[in-house]
């Protein structure tokens, strides 16, 4: 019999972090721990070791035994937020040092901001950024928009430059952008060769390794945050390799990227700017998985864990990419998974306007020390967590299989005292009025990536993930009139389950303009040394030919525009004359599908200014075991009963209390109804039928 081997997941999220372990044999099993920042690796162990626990094997047997780890995490991100980086310097061309205080033009100045931010653009002001001007330094040195040497580089001045940043400021990271450097490296690697001679142990990152691009603002942007958070990114990582090897681990550890695909960890601790909203792009490829299995190709993918909401949307069958990617207010050039998000999660912070005294739920968040008043950590003021638990959807005695008990009254006298009483109402009342304020802003958020783009909810299936989303997802999915809800089986570590299900992904680009009526040799020549470069990592990487697979993809422009559209090669490769019109038509329906119909205008001329190639090594995916459905009935899973909150009552209704456990494929419930699942809970409206399927999701189907 051959030995059960194991592919190990985990996602590091503010409040939690999940797990989820896939056994050879195709056996799922989850974990769940709360994070601790700032050492992430400990929860990280304690989220394996929580899901080891259930299979009742030891921690060093499943990972002695397991073959890949995976892991997503939210450290790049938090970094930037909290400004906690490395004290960060940056080399640019003599004359051009103020090119990250320039930002954009006045676009810089509310890059970010909300739609009320503004309103008032006078008002407005830019981001502080990341490097002060006081640590910028310029170097004589010039390369044409050919890359030829205008000017060479000043290698005594560059040593004074390098010297000043690290000996006189005590920098401890050093970006390195000079203008035209994608076409011409060679300067920006003279640098990076002095900085490692002076300072081996300096981190240093260039544009034209991490960003070679046109855009001097946003490569330079680009290279500045991957200095920034480069140096924890890769400590942090360094850590948890060491951690997993003491408990046996011998295998390879991947890392989740922005775009939806895993790097092996020395090459992501260079590449920490790809990690950004990682475990968002995780669960949004769970969601195309499984939808791809359910025969869903039109998904909005929704995830609420602890500090935030996010959506992305997948239509026909294909993830959306987001067109000038921000984190904070600072622009960064990288492909990534489109998912938006506010700040509306289980922990986010209720409160009331000190100006309006009305209440609002978030962007504070209470992470998870001391998070929800109800986990009992010394917290004093209410979250979305403690307003689940006053309407009903949270038991006391059952929040993460028991092992922690909420204190109910604690959260009751803290919601009574901050919110309920200042507003002259009961908590119920109270509660219930923040429900329904979490579950507007959810669904106008959702309304302005599928509305204001043209799309319509209600062709749409809605899929709701993360610890939170599962009690609110019934209320603003019915709202918006989707065609149905899909809780997953593992829902509350869909981001866990979509590393398991991702693929090693490299991405290869370079920047040349040709017109559109270049002949396919052409490009097929750009495309060619990418391909070998490709082909040849990958197998170095242990991927066999019949694994590796290839996409093509040009950025395309009509002439004297500046907003290129990634358009995907469909034609067979290399391109021939057909393939290549194929491109050009394909160019035009997405540009219409992005800017409105008859907004194309062939006449201006195309160019096609950046070639892409994204390289997957295709990981063996899931089985996931599946169940024939049998009967409807499920009252051999109800556990009892108790008063929950119903949208269609508006008030506390007695309801069903059922044991996910204990329900089988096929059993079907009427809400309203609460299920309780070991990791997260599923409130069941009323007018909704939720029903068991063979691969143990909860599908909820909405009255007619």
């Amino acid at each position: 019999m051959a030995e059960t081997t194991y592919l190990v997941a985990t996602d590091v999220g503010g409040t939690c972090t999940d797990t989820i372990i896939v056994s050879s044999d195709g056996d799922i099993h989850i974990g769940k721990a709360l994070s601790t920042p700032p050492d992430f690796a400990t929860g990280v162990l304690n989220s394996i070791r929580s899901a080891v626990d259930v299979m009742d094997l030891s921690l060093d047997h499943v990972l002695g035994k397991t073959t890949l780890f995976m892991h997503g995490s939210t450290v790049a991100d938090n970094t930037l937020l909290t400004r906690d980086g490395a004290r960060t310097g940056l080399i640019a061309t003599d004359g051009f040092e103020d090119t990250l205080m320039v930002t954009r033009g006045a676009y810089g100045r509310w890059s970010g901001l909300t739609e009320d931010g503004i309103k008032n653009p006078v008002m407005t002001t830019r981001a502080e950024p990341l490097v002060s001007s006081d640590l910028v330094a310029g170097v004589r040195e010039r390369v044409d928009s050919d890359g030829d040497v205008v000017e060479p580089i000043d290698l005594a001045g560059a040593e004074r430059a390098v010297r000043f940043l690290i000996e006189d400021k005590q920098v401890e990271a050093v970006a390195v952008s000079f203008l035209w450097s994608f076409f011409n490296p060679d300067h920006e690697r003279a640098v990076r060769d002095l900085i490692n001679r002076i300072s081996p142990n300096t981190y240093v990152t260039i544009s034209s390794d991490i960003a070679p691009v046109p855009g001097e603002y946003e490569r330079t942007s680009t290279t500045v945050i991957n200095a920034y958070a480069g140096r924890i990114a890769r400590d942090y990582l360094n850590d948890l390799e060491a951690l997993l090897r003491d408990h046996g681990y011998q295998g390879q550890t991947m890392v989740m990227q922005g775009y939806g695909g895993l790097l092996p960890v020395r090459e992501a601790a260079d590449r920490v700017v790809g990690m950004i909203e990682c475990g968002p792009a995780a669960g949004v490829i769970g969601a195309k998985f499984l939808g791809d299995m359910m025969g869903d190709a039109d998904i909005i993918a929704a995830d609420m864990g602890g500090t935030t909401f996010k959506v992305g949307v997948i239509q026909n069958g294909e993830i959306e990419f987001a067109r000038e990617p921000l984190v904070d207010r600072f622009h960064y050039v990288a492909p990534k998974i489109d998912v938006v998000s506010i700040g509306a999660g289980g922990g986010s912070i209720v409160q009331l306007d000190p100006k309006t005294r009305m209440p609002t739920v978030g962007p504070r968040s209470a992470g998870s020390r001391p998070g929800p008043v109800c986990y009992g950590l010394g917290a004093t003021e209410p979250t979305l967590t403690d307003v689940m638990l006053l309407i009903g959807y949270m038991d006391p005695g059952y929040f993460l299989r028991g092992s922690m008990s909420l204190d109910a009254e604690g959260a009751r006298r803290v919601f009574d005292e901050k919110i309920a009483r200042p507003l002259g109402t009961s908590v119920e009342e109270a509660a219930i009025g923040i429900y329904r304020i979490a579950a507007a802003q959810i669904t106008d958020l959702i309304r302005r990536i599928t509305v204001e783009r043209g799309l319509d909810p209600r062709e749409f299936v809605l899929h709701s993930f993360g610890g939170s989303c599962g009690m609110l997802a019934s209320a603003f999915g019915d709202e918006l009139q989707v065609r149905r809800i899909v809780i997953p089986y593992t829902a509350s570590v869909n981001c866990a389950f979509g590393l398991v299900t991702a693929d090693v992904r490299h991405e290869y680009s370079t920047t040349t303009t040709l017109p559109a009526e270049a002949s396919p040799e052409e490009v097929n020549a750009i495309f060619a040394p990418l391909v070998e470069q490709a082909r040849s990592q990958l197998a170095s990487e242990g991927f066999p030919e019949d694994r590796i697979a290839l996409t093509w993809s040009v950025d395309l422009r009509y002439r004297r525009q500046v907003h290129e559209v990634t358009t995907p090669v469909r034609a067979q490769t290399p391109l021939d004359q057909a393939g290549l019109d194929g491109l050009i038509e394909d160019f035009e329906s997405l540009y219409e599908r992005k800017f409105g119909k008859g907004s194309a205008y062939r006449e201006a001329g195309v160019e096609m200014t950046m070639f892409r190639l994204t390289a997957s090594g295709r990981i063996e995916r899931p089985r996931l075991p599946t169940v024939a459905e049998g009967a409807a009935g499920s009252d051999a899973a109800k556990i009892g009963r108790r008063r929950i909150f119903s949208e269609r009552h508006g008030e506390l209704v007695e309801a069903d209390i059922f044991d996910f456990t204990r329900l089988e494929p096929g059993n079907r419930l009427m809400g309203p109804a609460v299920i309780h699942t070991p990791i997260t809970t599923i409130a069941v409206q009323a007018g909704q039928t939720a029903r068991m399927d063979g691969y143990r999701n909860i599908v909820l189907e909405l009255e007619e």
